[in-house]
């Protein structure tokens, strides 16, 4: 769709509010702290896992002040890794766990990262594997897990194969650390799931200055995050950003348009944008709803009656904090609709396609799953009390089915502050007559 196309219909119907990018925030945060001279990164995401990132890079030593309203976050980095040692508390972000021990390492000190009882239950060993091979001295809880001591005084750089099977943010959090590394780094990653987001994080640490190049250029079959990339050894420099709105979240506008039957666009959301989640609006075109993707702007509106079109089966596996979006509102599809490729979504926040196959049993929906994969089959949802589990997406996805399904509530409807903390007033705003049912 033509970027003109888009501009209409963001002035023809209700424009979502769409905090920015987690991924992206954080990441740049990073790159940021990494990098020599200040930084501007305007309209970051202020929620629970990026204020978390942030103090723990400012527990680290690294200067962040905010303009007014968090407007703009300025970070001023000192073109090296951290220096003195400490303690760093993650929270419950993941990022920071899997993203600061490689920054800390570039360093010199002692440091200890650790986090909640929720993200201590998360893996670390591909990391803590990682680390070691490159000479880093690292001490792990039993499993390869939080609290992780770093005892860093520099990495030397070399090759590499990282085991992405897990989660891809290994990946990206030591490609980061690689132009601080006295060498430059080839990684390899294997088995790796949700590529869209190391290509995101190579783009990123272009943005700041770094020098990767893919080695795998004409190889058939391998690209960005696939294929080997060598990283030098050359630091960053500084650079300003403006922070996209989050593709992830922005899914459950999109979601609602669709089983609303009305029209939703979210702007600054098109097709330049460095986040493959922007991808779930194919999912929901496949399932019937209209979908406009401009220059700028999605836009997605349902049917006349919100119903959705199933009969089809579906690899979420590179897009798969989306999939609970659809898989909560699948049960209003006319035939079974099967989502594969998730099975690192089972060490998330929660066991997330066991949590779907739970919630949506409690509302009288029947599902089947496998070890990566859940089938989802029609049905009409009943009033249920939603086990969140503390997982900001399970409480947003099922929030959504709750606009079709009078009685749908949330045993932790707080939880959304983890990334969107204007999530419940937003799809208020947005879909009051819905709401208001519920």
């Amino acid at each position: 769709m033509s970027a003109p196309a888009a501009t209409a219909a963001t002035d023809r119907v209700p424009a979502a509010r769409i905090p920015g990018s987690k991924s992206i925030t954080n990441r740049a945060l990073l790159l940021a702290a990494a990098a020599c001279g200040t930084s501007r990164l305007r309209a970051p995401l202020v929620s629970d896992d990026t204020v978390a990132f942030r103090h723990a890079l400012a527990g680290m030593g690294v200067r962040i002040s905010a303009g007014p309203g968090d407007a703009y976050w300025d970070v001023t980095g000192q073109g090296h890794g951290p220096v003195g040692g400490g303690r760093v508390w993650c929270a419950d972000a993941g990022t920071a766990a899997r993203f600061l021990p490689p920054f800390a390492a570039t360093g010199d000190g002692a440091y200890e990262f650790d986090g909640s009882g929720q993200l201590r239950a998360r893996p670390l060993a591909p990391l803590v594997d990682a680390l070691t091979r490159l000479g880093v001295t690292v001490r792990a809880a039993p499993g390869g897990r939080l609290p992780l001591r770093v005892a860093a005084s520099g990495v030397w750089g070399g090759e590499l194969v990282v085991d992405g099977g897990l989660s891809s943010q290994y990946v990206s959090g030591l490609l980061m650390a690689a132009p601080l590394m006295r060498s430059p780094l080839t990684v390899r990653a294997r088995d790796l799931v949700s590529r869209p987001y190391v290509d995101m994080t190579i783009a990123l640490m272009r943005h700041f200055g770094a020098r990767v190049d893919d080695l795998s250029a004409g190889r058939p079959g391998e690209e960005h995050g696939q294929g080997a990339v060598r990283i030098a050894a050359d630091g960053y420099r500084a650079a300003d950003l403006d922070i996209e709105p989050d593709a992830s979240t922005a899914s459950y506008m999109l979601a609602a348009a669709a089983v609303t039957g009305r029209s939703v666009t979210v702007p600054g959301l098109g097709h330049g944008s460095l986040q493959g989640d922007l991808r779930f609006a194919d999912v929901l075109r496949r399932a019937g709803a209209l979908v406009e993707v401009g220059e700028d702007a999605t836009t997605v509106t349902g049917t006349g009656d919100g119903r959705l079109r199933g009969g089809f089966e579906v690899d979420m596996g590179e897009i798969s904090d989306t999939f609970m979006t659809f898989a909560a509102i699948a049960p209003l599809s006319d035939a079974p609709v099967t989502i594969r490729g998730i099975g690192h979504a089972r060490l998330k926040e929660s066991d997330r396609i066991a949590a779907v196959a739970t919630n949506l049993a409690a509302c009288g929906v029947r599902t089947d799953t496998g070890r990566d994969w859940i089938t989802v089959h029609p049905a009409e949802p009943r009033a249920a009390r939603i086990t969140c589990h503390r997982d900001h997406r399970i409480a947003m996805a099922f929030s959504v089915l709750g606009l079709r399904v009078p009685g749908i509530t949330l045993d932790d409807p707080r939880c959304v502050t983890k990334t969107f903390p204007g999530f419940h007033t937003e799809l208020r705003r947005l879909f009051p007559a819905a709401a208001s049912a519920n």
